[in-house]
């Protein structure tokens, strides 16, 4: 097919066009100013922190104790530098003094040491979180089908990730990183949720954590899941968001939270030990050892009998 040159010649006035957008909406280019961290080097952040956590699991095979210390020793030093340079640029980014005088890359340094600092504890951590994957669902068949396979691992481990780089006051960076694993896994989990140990989110497909939500040890989730927000509270003066308050619910030990569970508000506190039951609607607080359910619909069936006649039967549905 031949091209039309016509149309072609059209394209720097087209160009010129998109440009002058540019100043117009300078809200949504970056222009002018010193780097952004970059994407697609977080990424391979993430890559090689997982690396680190779960060797032997990712890029490198046949490693075994007299070898894995110098893999991860060339990864700790690679990383130290990729850290410090990617967090260096957040920090400049995020400061809004003009003429401050601060060394970025100190801090950045400080920040990535403190992180490299937190892997031996994150092992830790994640270890009983895959503990608690194995326990709680019969159908895997070991931790390696786990580490391969299950998304709710893989989203939590960025998350805890994020959330230690969260706690060190690292701007944007852990929201690119749990941002990545909800592109990956259909799980959003904000990097600022205080979330405790052996945590399990079983499928994962839907769920959704706010920032401000708080979760305690050995908690488990079904697909669909929302911890959110009831309302969102705004300045009396101003009408802005106000954005350092409670929003989210918090889930004492040792809940269940079945398939499309809705939890909402910053002062509802689901109960230690409780069960919240599929497609439940929560606004209120719930006491310990609870189980929650909704009413129980009717399933209606209609068909034909072989002789034509119309057949309607209905059934409560057990939940």
């Amino acid at each position: 097919m031949a091209t039309d040159l016509r149309l072609k010649a059209s394209l720097p006035a087209l160009t010129d066009r998109i440009v002058s957008t540019y100043e117009e909406c300078g809200g949504i280019n970056h222009l002018g100013h010193s780097p952004l961290p970059s994407y697609r080097e977080i990424v391979e952040i993430l890559a090689d922190l997982r690396e680190i956590l779960y060797p032997g699991y990712g890029r490198r095979q046949n490693l075994h104790l007299g070898n894995v210390g110098y893999h991860v020793g060339d990864l700790i030093d690679g990383l130290h530098d990729r850290l410090t340079l990617q967090i260096a640029r957040a920090l400049r980014h995020d400061c809004k003094a003009i003429d401050l005088e601060t060394d970025f890359e100190a801090e950045a340094q400080i920040r990535a040491i403190r992180l490299l600092d937190a892997l031996p504890e994150l092992r830790t951590t994640l270890s009983d979180d895959v503990r608690a994957a194995y326990e709680g669902d019969p159908a895997a068949k070991n931790l390696d089908e786990i580490l391969f396979c299950y998304p709710g691992v893989s989203a939590v481990t960025v998350f805890r990730i994020a959330h230690v780089l969260w706690k060190l006051q690292v701007p944007l960076i852990p929201r690119m990183m749990t941002e990545y694993a909800h592109s990956k896994t259909g799980i959003d989990i904000h990097p600022g949720a205080t979330i405790g140990r052996r945590f399990f989110i079983d499928h994962g497909t839907g769920v959704v954590i706010g920032e401000t939500t708080e979760i305690g040890d050995g908690v488990k989730i079904y697909q669909g899941v929302t911890l959110g927000a009831l309302s969102f509270p705004r300045d009396e003066a101003t009408g802005e968001i106000l954005r350092n308050v409670k929003r989210h619910p918090t889930i004492e030990d040792d809940v269940v939270l079945y398939a499309n569970a809705t939890v909402l508000g910053g002062l509802t506190v689901i109960g230690h030990h409780s069960v919240i039951g599929s497609s439940a609607w929560i606004t209120r607080s719930v006491e310990p050892f609870t189980t929650v359910t909704i009413e129980n619909p009717r399933l209606k069936y209609r068909g034909t009998s072989p002789g034509g006649h119309d057949i309607l039967e209905s059934f409560d549905y057990q939940i």
